[in-house]
């Protein structure tokens, strides 16, 4: 013990014990003063006290001066460093400390037995003490470095032979911690703990796990746990035997429950719910899905512990082979057995409820379509069937539990909307069951609707847009009767008026109202999908680059507007305008969804069959579709909202800042086209409106093209000629007539078909040009044009209506040249397009 404590005294050399001797010499001083003091004269005492008081002062002050610079030291603290140093020297840890040069400051007697030292100079530091095989040395250097570069560090290292010589090799645990010493010197405190025992139990311990594993591993029954979410995390040799499958698959996130249970077995093990502490062990007959795509019949014993917090853990289940050593003499038990199995691979869900709702059996397909059933959440933390029913429609499925559990037959079905995310519902039927112990109970079916249900919901909102559209197509064609009498007849004021007289302006603002209300038309004709398209072969791409200056315009300086096009796009067939009055639409509403800004993508693509398949969209048929994306993180649609924002004037914008007819014009256009308009919205995050077109193939002499040329107009509107005007509405036909007479046109007039062909009649079909209405009563325009045709008249006939010209092209005679103006029109419309039919 004298090698130790010497080594001690270096480092401890500061502390200082107290002397007798000091305090006996400091009283006889003060004594001697005091007798001094006495014996002097009266002149003398008083300086020399004051020179005592000023000697005491000063050494006050330089005794509190030392005690704060640490060079004075109460008894207190040096009490505890002899307590803290006596715990270093009897530690059964070796502890050495070194300083930053590598000086041996302090060692207690567990080091120097482990270095085998007897003097202080035979004490070995760490890194000498711990040497030899290159992984041993490799961590008393990292250690080192580690208190080099004033860092803990720890290491577990294996020395041969032992340091106590007892054994082959030792195992030791070494860790370095640097300390900070009062005076600012750097110093390293080192732990030795010699681990070899703690190993060895440790080595044991795993070893007898293993037996216990093996043991179980080739159990004669199988074995799995599984945990909450369905994630196997064991299963033994024999059950992996019995699957075809690799142990390794296992435990590494390879397999869940429903990758070995045939069915929705699975749904019904996972359902398990239990209180807080319990212990639960069910029974399930059940049948196991091998690799080989067999079925194997099984027993499980499936046992799950629950936490405080109702929390199920890991299960610990046993599985018991049912396909051999079946007792055929247990007839009952055997039909038990493959009722179960039946009962429990089912496809409808079956459950056995009570009156009250309470459930005592379910089916796995059960639990599947109702897993809040289970969730025993209900009144009293029962599993009840109407935890898992809409509350509004709750009533009417107690109702009918309390029918069956009375006896009663007959039950009408009920279409019941399900608890939970999705919009689910399902049609229940309700029979009675035996009743057990006086409780009378009701056996329950219920098959999903919820996909019957939303194609029924399709089909009616598409009857609904069907007839919306009809109705707004009806109300169009008789405005634009009105409103091109009121632009007709303001062109031929403001012909009669110079832009100095005070009228023209008020003319001119009737005129621009007019075209307003026309561009309004035109949007509920976009909607009902009869307006007058001019499909032409066009990419995506090159239409968006030509308005792509226009969009930003559109967008505004606060928000980002990106484009992103897809690479060889397809080719698609549609009217360019019309395409580009769609994406304007989409922008500026995107815009108005982020008032505070944000950003628009504006992406093209391809549209595969299979992409088809993944947008789920039961309306959409799978081909190949040209496809553009207005997607924006703004404030998105919410789902009572999104079923109507194609509904002509439906808007959620304030009074005066929209028509409610933009959204409705991009489905009416798109859908005239052959296309598909998709929105996808989710309120918070943002919207993307999918426009899908179909993928045109140019046959030989198609080109692609992006805008109609415009065609030269003759600045000469006057001419000559006979013209027919047949038009049932009087302003317009007035109009038209007298704008005509103006220009040198001799004009016949005629209210119907058939009073149109008694002019032709009278003038011996001398007619140059007939203008003619689509619509009319008595016979219609086609209808008329059939007839001039059988009569052997070959006049040049211009159709005009509200209505798109396809809608009655197919009504004339197949092959048949005719030209064709839409309503509304203006005084100028009307002249070029006479002037450029009519023969000279």
């Amino acid at each position: 013990m004298s090698a130790p404590q010497t080594i001690s005294r270096t480092v401890d050399r500061l502390d200082k014990s107290g002397s007798p001797a000091r305090v006996l010499i400091l009283a006889l001083v003060l004594i001697g003063l005091s007798v001094l003091f006495s014996v002097l004269p009266n002149e003398m005492a008083a300086p020399f006290l004051i020179g005592i008081l000023a000697f005491l002062a000063l050494t006050g002050v330089f005794c509190i001066f030392a005690l704060t610079i640490n060079l004075i030291q109460f008894s207190g603290q040096s009490t505890r460093n002899d307590l803290t140093k006596l715990m270093a020297d009897t530690s059964a840890d070796g502890i050495l400390v070194t300083s930053a040069d590598g000086q041996i400051l302090y060692a207690n007697d567990t080091y120097m037995n482990m270095s085998g030292a007897h003097e202080p100079s035979d004490i070995r530091v760490v890194e000498r003490l711990f040497s030899g095989t290159p992984e041993v040395s490799e961590a008393v250097y990292r250690l080192a470095q580690a208190a080099r570069e004033r860092k803990r560090g720890s290491e577990e290292v294996r020395l041969a032979p032992s340091l106590s010589g007892e054994g082959a090799f030792g195992w030791y645990q070494l860790r370095a911690r640097p300390l900070d010493r009062r005076n600012g010197n750097a110093i390293t405190l080192w732990t030795v703990t010699e681990t070899t025992r703690e190993r060895e139990r440790h080595e044991n311990v795993f070893q007898e796990l293993q037996h216990a594993i093996d043991f179980l591993d080739h159990a004669p029954s199988g074995f799995l746990s599984v945990e909450a979410d369905g994630q196997i995390t064991y299963i033994n040799t024999t059950l992996a035997g019995w699957l075809d499958y690799d142990l390794a698959q296992v435990g590494s996130g390879g397999l869940v429950l429903s990758d070995i249970i045939a069915g929705d077995g699975a749904a019904l093990i996972t359902s398990m719910t239990g209180a807080a502490g319990d212990v639960r062990t069910q029974q399930f007959d059940l049948d196991l899905k091998c690799r080989n795509g067999k079925t194997l019949p099984v027993r499980l014993l499936h046992r799950v512990a629950y936490g405080q917090d109702r929390t199920p853990g890991s299960s610990r289940t046993l599985v018991i082979n049912r396909a051999a050593g079946e007792d055929r003499e247990e007839n009952v038990r055997v039909a038990e057995v493959r009722f179960a199995r039946f009962f429990n691979s089912t496809p409808m869900a079956i459950a056995i409820v009570g009156e009250n709702g309470a459930i005592f059996e379910t089916n796995a397909a059960f639990v599947k379509l109702m897993p809040l059933a289970l969730s025993g959440n209900f009144e009293g933390n029962q599993r009840s069937v109407l935890s898992a029913i809409a509350e509004r429609d709750r009533d009417k499925v107690l109702a009918a539990l309390k029918e069956a559990g009375a006896g009663k037959s007959d039950i009408a079905p009920i279409d019941a909307a399900l608890e939970g995310a999705g919009n689910r519902s399902a049609r229940l039927f309700f029979s009675a069951a035996e009743n057990i112990d006086g409780q009378r109970r009701a056996n329950v079916f219920a098959l999903e609707m919820t996909e019957q249900r939303t194609l029924q919901e399709s089909f009616a909102q598409s009857q609904k847009m069907q007839a919306i559209g009809q109705l707004a197509g009806g109300v169009a064609h008789d405005f634009n009767n009105v409103l091109t009498a009121i632009i007709g007849y303001s062109d031929l004021l403001l012909n009669s008026h110079r832009p100095t007289d005070p009228s023209f302006q008020d003319i001119m603002q009737i005129k621009q109202n007019a075209n307003r209300a026309a561009g309004l038309v035109r949007q509920l004709l976009a909607f009902s999908r009869r307006q007058t398209l001019r499909p032409q072969v066009i990419q995506l791409s090159d239409v968006l680059s030509d308005v792509q200056m226009l969009l930003k315009r559109l967008a505004g300086e606060r928000i980002e507007l990106e484009f992103r096009h897809g690479r060889d796009l397809w080719f698609t067939k549609a009217d360019v305008n019309q395409f580009e009055q769609v994406i304007v639409n989409l922008v500026v509403n995107a815009r108005d969804a982020m008032p505070q800004g944000g950003k628009i993508s504006v992406r093209t693509r391809n549209f595969t069959p299979a992409d088809c398949a993944s947008l789920n969209e039961t309306s959409l048929i799978p081909a190949e579709y040209a496809a553009v994306e207005v997607e924006d993180n703004g404030t998105g649609i919410p789902d009572d909202v999104k079923a109507k924002i194609f509904e002509p004037f439906f808007t959620t914008k304030e009074v005066g800042k929209g028509t409610g007819l933009g959204l409705s014009m991009v489905y009416g256009i798109v859908k005239q086209t052959g296309g598909y308009v998709f929105v996808e919205s989710t309120p918070g995050k943002g919207t993307i409106f999918r426009i899908l077109l179909p993928r045109h193939i140019p046959t030989a002499g198609e080109e692609e093209v992006r805008k109609d040329e415009a065609k030269p107009v003759a600045a000469d509107h006057t001419g000559h000629g006979t013209v027919l005007l047949v038009e049932d509405e009087e302003a317009v036909r007035a109009f038209g007539a007298r704008a005509l007479t103006a220009r040198g046109y001799t004009v016949l007039e005629a209210a119907s078909g058939l009073e149109a062909l008694e002019r032709i009649e009278e003038h011996d079909g001398k007619v140059d040009l007939i203008v003619s209405d689509v619509v009319m009563p008595e016979m219609d325009g086609p209808t008329m044009f059939g007839e001039l045709r059988k009569r052997g008249i070959h006049v040049r006939v211009i159709f005009v209506s509200g209505y798109a010209e396809d809608a009655f092209a197919k009504n004339l005679p197949e092959g048949e040249d005719f030209g064709f103006l839409p309503k509304p029109f203006s005084l100028k419309q009307l002249i070029e397009t006479v002037k450029a039919n009519i023969k000279s």
